[in-house]
């Protein structure tokens, strides 16, 4: 189980690390309102890797399938989404001082990003291909794939954690300027993350 748990360690922190859309709302959330608003965003997304990650493990191909077919509708709200978001990041005004951090901020940043992860059902593919690739076949029953997601969902976490409080650290070294020229770029780069969920979509 040890072992299972390590392979699904190393899938969450692959998978998570690459830095596209939802690590760079994590980033740009870290820089406006604290390293807690962007670990639960980062959380979010572990989440759904764990969701995902178990319809893979457990082998439940209806749930799969169905998810798939509706995979040009998810991309559209999901790019609609990230357009909306790479708006308001565009027009935001960077904050003076540091925001208060209050249960429903946290709430909303989890829930915002759990949503946006779980729009990109081909993600049980990407999870599928790396299980068949470090052998796991669902052998090991319910018990070895919880095992596996519960370190698919260890790993993930553990790179949100990481990144949060390294963008945290250079948070107070940044002034307004340097944070509304990132605001600017963040924007944009959501924007065109929408853009293209939305053209994918369309073409599905």
């Amino acid at each position: 189980m040890l072992q299972l748990f390590c392979k699904g360690l190393v899938v969450g922190l692959s998978i998570a690390a690459p830095v596209g859309p939802i690590g760079l709302l994590c980033i740009r959330r870290t820089l406006a309102g604290g390293r807690l608003s962007g670990l639960a965003s980062g959380l979010g997304a572990a989440t759904a890797d764990a969701v995902y990650g178990c319809v893979a493990g457990l082998g439940l191909t209806a749930v799969s399938a169905f998810l798939v077919g509706q995979r040009s509708g998810l991309g559209l709200v999901g790019g609609l989404f990230l357009c909306w978001l790479g708006v308001r990041t565009f027009l935001s005004r960077p904050a003076v001082q540091a925001a208060e951090i209050r249960g429903d901020g946290l709430a909303g940043a989890f829930l915002s990003t759990l949503a946006l992860t779980l729009t990109n059902p081909l993600t049980i593919f990407s999870f599928a291909a790396v299980f068949a690739g470090l052998g796991f076949d669902g052998g090991a029953g319910k018990g070895g794939a919880g095992t596996l997601v519960a370190g698919v969902f260890a790993g993930s976490s553990l790179w949100w954690l990481l990144l949060s409080s390294g963008v945290g650290l250079l948070r107070g070294r940044m002034g307004p300027a340097m944070m509304a020229g990132i605001n600017r770029v963040a924007g944009v780069l959501l924007c065109a993350c929408g853009i293209y969920a939305v053209v994918i979509g369309f073409r599905a």
